[in-house]
């Protein structure tokens, strides 16, 4: 397969409109290739994430890595949404089939129905954070004096008083970058109709001040709000800029999160799959 031959695409996730949810590059490899190039092409895309996609024998599984413009990540959900929505939208995979990603977190199911697409994730569960110095300088970050903060699998979460607290925050991203996490979800519970609750998501230090919809986020808001709130499924609403909604469903150990994605761009890779490194190398 040459260069001519890669193909990649731009998908707004979590969002049924374009120019809505969480943009994410969808390209699909003969093989991958080094970190590096992966990584290079991440940053020349300066999404929140590029994913690289690897077909296995069954054509319905697939190998799948999620790359920041700045580093390579363990889980991503809107990135495996969009992933799934470009191999069913361009026959790569029967539609109404499931899709069998294999990833850093484990095989991880999509399926699609009327309702939109369905990711079947690992739950995280959280725990109260009891470093003083931790809570404080991220609420400093904030600048809120007010909150409860939790660690998830991979990120850091604060619980606010109000859906309007999350909304009007102004963290200092320099500041954010030197906690030590991931990332930061900030929620809250909220009363608008149709809406369980709100969250905000940063994460500077992967090179992404706000991400604008974060699935694997709501891989511990799910459980916690269903929990606190005592309902199931949820709904909940990602207050960003571009905003998102995700619907949620606890199960167990697993969360299942569903939306919808919209394509907004496809071109051709004019560049060689060669290592960047060796051709640097070169010059």
């Amino acid at each position: 397969m040459s260069n001519a031959d890669i193909s990649i695409w731009q998908v707004d996730a979590f969002t049924s409109k374009p120019f809505g949810g969480n943009p994410a590059a969808i390209c699909i490899l003969p093989e991958f290739q080094s970190d590096e190039w992966m990584q290079n092409l991440a940053g020349e895309m300066n999404l929140s994430e590029t994913a690289f996609l690897v077909r296995e024998s069954d054509r319905s599984t697939y190998q799948l890595r999620w790359f920041t413009p700045n580093v390579e990540v363990d889980l991503c959900g809107h990135a495996t949404l969009a992933s799934a929505h470009v191999l069913w939208e361009q026959g790569l995979v029967a539609k109404g089939s499931e899709i069998r990603f294999q990833t850093r977190s484990g095989e991880l199911v999509c399926s699609q129905s009327d309702r939109g697409i369905t990711l079947d994730f690992p739950a995280s569960d959280c725990s109260l954070v009891d470093d003083e110095k931790l809570s404080s300088d991220l609420k400093s970050a904030f600048g809120i004096t007010k909150a409860t903060v939790y660690q998830t699998a991979f990120d850091l979460m604060m619980v606010v008083q109000s859906g309007e607290s999350v909304m009007e925050l102004r963290p200092n991203y320099q500041a954010l970058k030197d906690i030590p996490t991931r990332g930061v979800i900030v929620t809250s519970q909220d009363d608008r109709d149709g809406i369980d609750f709100v969250s905000r998501f940063f994460a500077p230090r992967c090179g992404i001040d706000e991400d604008p919809v974060t699935g694997s986020a709501h891989c511990c808001l799910a459980p916690y709000w269903s929990k606190r709130l005592g309902i199931n499924p949820l709904v909940g609403h990602q207050a960003s800029r571009r905003g998102g909604m995700v619907r949620c469903e606890v199960d167990d150990a697993r969360v299942l999160l569903t939306g919808d994605a919209v394509t907004v761009l496809e071109g051709r890779l004019m560049i060689s799959l060669a290592d960047l490194r060796g051709e640097r190398d070169k010059t």
